[in-house]
């Protein structure tokens, strides 16, 4: 009987522990589960943060590129292929290569003349014999017709174990604006050059151009006192007006200048007899030369609503240049009506003409084609300047021996 109470207390025992051992054990892997998800949980949370990073930081990448216009491709040594991943380039028929297609055949599009240096700056990089690529260079849509300018750069992302590069990341983008830009930069220094060594010709030749008239000013007055017959003072006299004319005309030419590039645009408007002005200018021009100068008007009398001294300079300054460049045969001013609006002004001469290169050049400050001809250069860009302030347009008409033909067009009223 006691053997058998002992055995059934050490059965129970014997089970009260492996229950304990058991719940020692489900706890122990509780624990573990527990451990194991939390490090499970945050690894996972890690991941999903580094996505959101990635995500975040493709968008912001794709950003970059649409704001910055530029496409991204790369190249593949073991195809000789080269494909763009991404493309936000501006503009129109950009050129983007074929699936699989070489990079021998993306040279075809290369304007010719920078086929070489691309191609040698961009097998460089693919021989490893330097790291970054960076070449500008003229597209040409040979379907299109059209061409534009862009720029590339690359670098190496992957080599072989001879570390030879195998993959190769570039960015390309379309700088016509940029070259556009330094296009004009090039063309206004140029100009700025062109101008300022006019300007020093100009300096140079004005104190020639006053000095001879003003010389001979000077001198025929030194010698009134001392002639006696009347023929030969008169002579003296007139030479003394003639010049006194000249030296006005150029000074007035100055100061017309002067007052332009002041940026003086002020207009004074008051009815002007069109008919009566030209026939006052020819009778004086008239004085001045042998060639007759003749007057041609549409209609017997015009009114015009224009500034009287900014229209007088420019027929002053169109009838002068005739009188000039003209030694025989004719001159004829005048006039037609182009519209109900507007007024054809015109000075035609048979003078020696102006070659096609030049007749945009004439109009520009300083411009003289001929320098054995006494002149400023100013006249006609003096003309050029007023007309525009009266809202009108000019041109000229020429061929070389055969004379010239000056026109303005300026509204009536």
């Amino acid at each position: 009987m006691t053997s058998l109470l002992l055995y059934a207390h050490t059965e129970s025992t014997w089970l009260i522990a492996l229950q304990w051992g058991i719940a020692v054990l489900f706890l122990i892997f509780l624990f573990v589960s527990v451990f194991i998800q939390r490090r499970i949980g945050k690894r996972l949370k890690a991941e999903l943060e580094q996505l959101d990073k990635i995500r975040k930081g493709n968008v912001e990448y794709d950003f970059i590129l649409k704001a910055m216009k530029i496409a991204v491709w790369r190249y593949d040594s073991e195809s000789h292929s080269l494909a763009f991943e991404k493309d936000y380039r501006g503009g129109h028929n950009n050129y983007v290569p074929a699936i699989n297609e070489s990079y021998k055949d993306t040279l075809s599009v290369i304007a010719p003349a920078d086929v070489d240096h691309v191609n040698r700056a961009f097998e460089d990089i693919c021989e490893g014999r330097t790291d970054f690529y960076h070449q500008e260079y003229q597209v040409q849509d040979k379907k299109s017709g059209l061409s534009y300018w862009e720029e590339s750069y690359a670098t190496i992302v992957d080599r072989d174990a001879e570390g030879k590069p195998t993959k190769i990341v570039g960015t390309s983008q379309r700088i016509d604006e940029r070259k556009e830009l330094m296009a004009s930069l090039v063309a206004a220094r140029n100009k700025a050059e062109e101008s300022d060594r006019l300007k020093t010709a100009f300096l140079a030749n004005m104190g020639h151009e006053i000095r001879t008239p003003l010389n001979a000013i000077v001198g025929f007055a030194d010698l009134l006192p001392v002639v006696q017959s009347e023929e030969e003072r008169n002579q003296l006299i007139a030479e003394i007006q003639n010049n006194n004319q000249k030296l006005l005309h150029i000074i007035d030419g100055l100061v017309s200048m002067s007052k332009i590039e002041a940026g003086a645009k002020s207009l004074l408007m008051a009815r002007v007899d069109l008919n009566q002005l030209l026939q006052q200018m020819i009778e004086t021009y008239q004085q001045t030369t042998n060639v007759p100068i003749t007057l041609q008007c549409a209609m017997d009398k015009l009114m015009i609503e224009s500034d009287r001294d900014k229209l007088y300079e420019i027929i002053d300054n169109l009838i002068q240049n005739a009188v000039k460049f003209t030694t025989e045969g004719s001159i004829r001013v005048g006039y037609d009506l182009k519209d109900d609006n507007h007024v054809h002004i015109w000075v035609s001469d048979t003078g020696k003409g102006i070659a096609v290169a030049d007749q945009q050049r004439i109009f520009e400050r300083f411009i003289k084609l001929d320098e054995y001809i006494p002149g400023t250069g100013l006249g006609l860009s003096v003309v050029k300047s007023h007309v525009q302030s009266l809202d009108g347009k000019m041109g000229v008409e020429s061929e070389i021996g055969k004379g010239s033909t000056f026109w303005v067009d300026l509204p009536l009223a």
